[in-house]
């Protein structure tokens, strides 16, 4: 395939509508140089663009590049996007709910589909050039996180990878790592912390001695707010209602309250703060929570806009079934999103949430309730971001958000070339202080850790596939081991690529005129190595050669002389056999007790009933070794026939020669 130059490739993204920053060239530069590239970068600063550069260049040469994203809403929204830039015939996906075009040449998958076509060596991993991994950072997800590992250890050495992060603290590390693994292709870590749109983070609460809701901002001088902290003070203090009389208390009223979603979205409007999204953990309250604002009379939408969002709706639902939409309950769906308000979870059917999507970036839906979901990857900026609570439910019990979580949630605010500042809105809460809030919203510790653990999907794969030397190399070499103890990655990497170099190099020692490890022992040119674990290669394959009743020339300080085999075991250490020496001795030996390989030199039965450990048997056994006439095992028989061997009509046979004595060498 040729290569295209980069200028031409340049003109393929040249109509982003802005200049490329330094960190975006930067990543650009190291897929120039043929290397894998790790960019962690804020949500909204534009790192897409180095995945589409590697597209571009994937098409332009030939060849072929796979998208991956951890979610499918992810994937759906890239693959109409890849389809409208690139053509919908050179555009497939294939995700569980949808396969289009999975030999295209561009091709958007989940990272799940991407892990099973690696483990079955699909055909289509070939022709790949680049794979480029979304939200890289989801590593460390306790439930998918492996995954991504798997991928980055097993995907074939041709391929060139583009992961792309959020900002984490230790992108150096993941790239150590990945380049560890993947050696000898460098993997260069590209960061960039500056966001596009500065982030304003503020706190809203509702004051019940004044009935009205307090905005302030969170942070003054990157710290705490003092003005938040001494409002914080008077949450658990009681008030007396407007309403009552002078002297009547209004007891287990705390002051202080968490804003009612109605409220909240009232108050950005009042504010110029829409579009919103409003991010609530719980499918169930996000449906509860537009259907209380419409409840409440908001709409957004003039007629023109709610004939836009119409039209929208029908295209994304014309292929479902009237009968079907009303199940799904499409009349309730399409008021919501007539009046300017959108829903999107995991609970939605695809339809839907494309429908959401299309219409909140058309500007025609105003505030999107949304699980986290949404903050995955999904091109959906708005002027605001509203989270409700700093902590979720994990499945066993709540946590509070990490700043990694938080920073990703809030980094939908702010419209690149519409907004000079993105505002994030948090709502007071009275199980976290004001301060905890703010050192959540000023931390920039966003450390990836490895959520890596052999899953059921992972050993079944494995075992269907791998050897279990393979499997243990696996765990040996994920960045959670990496990350304990990186000498025992690194160590793992480099046998590995010394096996392959073994096996290559085994290969080019083999001679079409004849056998060359024939040849190198009758010329004495094998060699050996006494005391070492395992022994020689070639003293080891002649123990494995043997049978009870080969006689054989034993070259050994103590026991040297013929022999004759009685026992053979073959034992996770290697190979041991018994032999009786003509001196009437039993000894046991491994390949690590010789210096030579035991060729045989003849051959005699054994008595009969076979038992190797009776005197009498040992007895019967040396008459009839004495007796055997066996070949000649004198060195010079050795070197004419070497002489004479056929492989010396070999044009190649020194290059050879070098090979397999390289080869002994390296498997030393």
């Amino acid at each position: 395939m040729t290569r295209v130059a980069r200028s031409d490739r340049l003109a393929l993204i040249a109509d982003y509508g802005f200049h490329l920053d330094d960190f975006q060239l930067r990543a650009l530069d190291v897929l120039d140089e043929d290397g894998s590239v790790l960019v962690a970068a804020p949500t909204g600063s534009g790192k897409t663009v180095v995945a589409e550069y590697a597209i571009a260049a994937a098409l332009a040469d030939g060849a072929r590049a796979f998208y991956t994203a951890p979610v499918k809403a992810l994937s759906n929204q890239k693959y109409l996007d890849l389809g409208r830039r690139h053509g919908e015939h050179r555009v497939g996906l294939l995700t569980g709910d949808n396969s289009i075009q999975p030999d295209a040449p561009v091709v958007v998958m989940t990272t799940e589909v991407l892990r099973n076509m690696i483990y079955s060596g699909s055909q289509a991993l070939d022709r790949l050039r680049y794979v480029i991994l979304d939200e890289v950072h989801f590593l460390q997800d306790a439930y998918r996180g492996p995954v991504w590992e798997e991928v980055i250890i097993h995907l074939p050495e041709h391929v060139r990878l583009v992961c792309l992060s959020a900002t984490v603290s230790n992108a150096d590390e993941v790239a150590d790592w990945i380049s560890t693994v993947r050696d000898p292709i460098p993997t260069i870590p590209v960061i960039e912390t500056r966001r596009p749109v500065a982030l304003e983070p503020t706190f809203l609460v509702e004051d019940r001695a004044t009935d009205q809701l307090q905005h302030l901002p969170l942070l003054i001088d990157g710290g705490a707010n003092p003005a938040g902290v001494r409002l914080d003070a008077l949450g658990s203090r009681e008030v007396r209602s407007p309403r009552s009389g002078r002297n009547q208390r209004t007891r287990g009223r705390r002051r202080l309250a968490t804003p009612s979603r109605v409220d909240v979205v009232d108050h950005l409007d009042a504010s110029g703060l829409l579009p919103a999204i409003y991010f609530i953990f719980s499918r169930q309250q996000c449906d509860e929570a537009a259907n209380g604002v419409l409840a409440a009379g908001f709409r957004f939408t003039d007629l023109a806009q709610r004939e836009q969002i119409s039209t929208i709706i029908e295209e994304r639902l014309a292929g479902i079934e009237t009968e079907d939409r009303a199940v799904l309950g499409d009349a309730r769906f399409l008021s919501l999103l007539e009046a300017g308000i959108g829903v999107h979870h995991a609970g939605m059917i695809p339809a839907f949430k494309e429908a959401v999507e299309r219409c909140f970036t058309a500007g025609l839906v105003k505030v999107v309730f949304a699980t986290e979901t949404l903050a995955v990857g999904i091109n959906m900026p708005a002027r605001s971001v509203v989270i409700e609570k700093l902590s979720k439910y994990t499945g066993d019990h709540h946590a509070l958000l990490t700043p990694g979580e938080i920073t990703q949630l809030t980094g939908r605010a702010g419209r690149r070339g519409l907004d000079e500042v993105g505002t994030a809105v948090l709502l007071w809460s009275p199980f976290i202080s004001f301060e905890q809030t703010a050192e959540l919203i000023a931390s920039r510790s966003f450390r990836l850790t490895s959520a890596f653990r052999p899953t059921y999907n992972m050993a079944a794969n494995l075992v269907r596939t791998c050897t279990r030397a393979e499997a243990h190399r696996l765990l040996d070499v994920s960045f959670a081991q990496f990350q304990a103890d990186r000498d025992v990655v690194e160590v793992q990497t480099r046998l590995e690529r010394s096996e392959i170099r073994l096996r290559e190099l085994r290969a080019q020692a083999q001679s079409p005129f004849g056998d060359l490890e024939d040849y190198r022992r009758r010329a004495g040119l094998t060699g050996g190595r006494r005391g070492g674990r395992g022994g020689d290669l070639q003293v080891e394959r002649s123990l494995e050669q043997l049978r009870p009743g080969d006689i054989v020339e034993l070259d050994h300080p103590r026991h040297g002389g013929r022999a004759l085999v009685l026992t053979t075991a073959h034992r996770n250490d290697g190979v041991r056999v018994g032999l009786l020496t003509t001196r009437r001795q039993m000894v046991n030996l491994a390949a690590a007790d010789l210096a030579t390989p035991l060729w045989t030199i003849g051959h005699v039965e054994l008595p009969r009933p076979y038992a190797p450990g009776r005197p009498q048997f040992q007895t019967e056994a040396l008459r009839r070794l004495n007796r055997a006439r066996v070949a000649d095992g004198d060195r010079r028989r050795r070197r004419l026939e070497a002489e004479q061997h056929p492989v010396l009509a070999d044009p190649d046979l020194a290059s050879r020669l070098d090979a397999a004595r390289r080869a002994d060498r390296l498997d030393r």
